[in-house]
């Protein structure tokens, strides 16, 4: 029987999700500065989350399902090294070109995200997986609004690249913590080659009707994120409000509480109530842009707005994922890979959107923009929860 997992390690594990995500998050409370300091324009400077959001898709299907062919672990720690050199890149980068490069090779990287948690479900108790998964997703969360937070500070007072440089020194650190303390994968059961393993990737998503129906939720959930986040910096810099992007950092904070969203979430899903619990989440994500859409008036709807799509958003993700660990075990990072493919796509997407929006018709085109495709991503549940069993356990494929 698969002994439980050590809440030190399983917080370590956390720990290094967070970091790694933040790598790809720390840009969007800076887009001013960069688009001053590289000359680029407002309605393009999203491209530099887009290009970010492009390389973690890259580094989805060319990384992630090497984890269930080679050693896991030791994959896992060469990603956090490379992390820093790329992190580097970004720090030192003398035009637009180079930074766009180091922002894309950033996204490729952070995807060891996604390998911590097909390790951590993998290595998991089975009666405990919804709740390790939750946790470690919950460093995910914390990752991503943290960034914005301390990017942010570390921009006010040191400058932008002092952001990337700090990350790079933060990941080295934590690849040494993960070299003494990361348990070691049973050997893999895939035997294909390269190939043929991103190959079966797509058979995956053609086969498991599961996995389509909550990847096509991921991509529309992570769409509305990005619709709200990307531009917020925007606004927020201009009059009436002229924030530090410390202060607009501080958002980030507001939103942990979708790091509460996301364990509890995973513990619900193992009782059996994951359409429940979805239903309700994309509900409070499509409440959200009402209070959102206050900003031109009040700080205090934007914060409300910002709680409850994080916390709704956090919640449909970890419920997703504990839903899909359960189809084929032997396939767990190939499972990952797929669906966090529709993640990536749907967090570029929604950049761009944001930041055209923006550019063309300002904040309440964005927040009727986000409003719609939560409503959308809602009517989606509605019309296929009763295609997608509560427990995912004993799953076969479904066409």
């Amino acid at each position: 029987m698969t002994p439980p997992l050590p809440r030190a390690v399983v917080l370590l594990m956390a720990v290094a999700c967070g970091l790694a995500v933040a790598n790809v998050y720390s840009a969007q409370p800076l887009l001013d500065v960069l688009a001053a300091e590289f000359g680029i324009g407002h309605a393009h400077i999203g491209s530099v989350v887009t290009l970010t959001q492009a390389g973690y898709g890259i580094g989805l299907l060319a990384l992630v399902p090497l984890g269930d062919r080679v050693d896991r672990r030791r994959l896992i720690i060469v990603q956090v090294l490379a992390s820093v050199i790329a992190l580097g890149l970004v720090a030192l980068a003398p035009n637009a070109p180079v930074v766009l490069a180091g922002m894309a090779a950033v996204g490729v990287i952070a995807v060891v995200t996604q390998l911590l948690v097909a390790h951590a479900a993998a290595l998991a108790h089975p009666a405990q997986r919804g709740q390790v998964v939750g946790s470690v997703t919950s460093g995910i969360v914390a990752g991503i609004l943290l960034a914005r937070g301390v990017s942010g500070l570390v921009s006010d007072l040191l400058g932008w690249r002092a952001v990337y440089a700090l990350a790079a020194l933060a990941n080295a650190v934590v690849a040494a913590l993960l070299v003494k303390a990361l348990p070691a994968q049973p050997r893999a059961a895939s035997r294909m080659h390269y190939l043929a393993l991103v190959g079966s990737t797509f058979r995956l998503l053609a086969e498991e009707r599961v996995l389509r129906i909550r990847a096509i939720l991921a991509l529309l959930v992570f769409t509305a994120m990005s619709l709200l986040w990307t531009p917020m910096v925007l606004p927020l810099r201009e009059p009436p409000f002229l924030l530090s992007h410390g202060e607009i950092g501080l958002f980030g904070l507001a939103g942990l509480v979708g790091a509460l969203g996301a364990a509890r979430s995973g513990r619900l899903a193992d009782s059996g109530h994951a359409q429940r619990t979805t239903g309700i989440a994309l509900a409070l994500m499509l409440l959200s842009w009402l209070p959102s859409a206050m900003l031109p008036v009040s700080l205090w709807g934007l914060l409300a707005g910002v709680l409850l799509l994080d916390f709704g958003l956090q919640s449909v993700h970890v419920t997703n994922q504990s839903l899909i660990y359960r189809m084929r075990p032997e396939a767990q990072s190939r499972l990952t890979a797929a669906y966090m493919v529709f993640y990536s796509i749907g967090s570029g997407l929604g950049s761009t959107l944001a930041t055209l929006a923006y550019a063309r018709a300002g904040w309440t085109a964005v927040c009727l923009l986000g409003a719609c495709t939560s409503a959308l991503a809602l009517v989606f549940w509605a019309a296929t929860r009763h295609l997608t069993p509560d427990r995912a356990s004993g799953f076969i494929a479904h066409v």
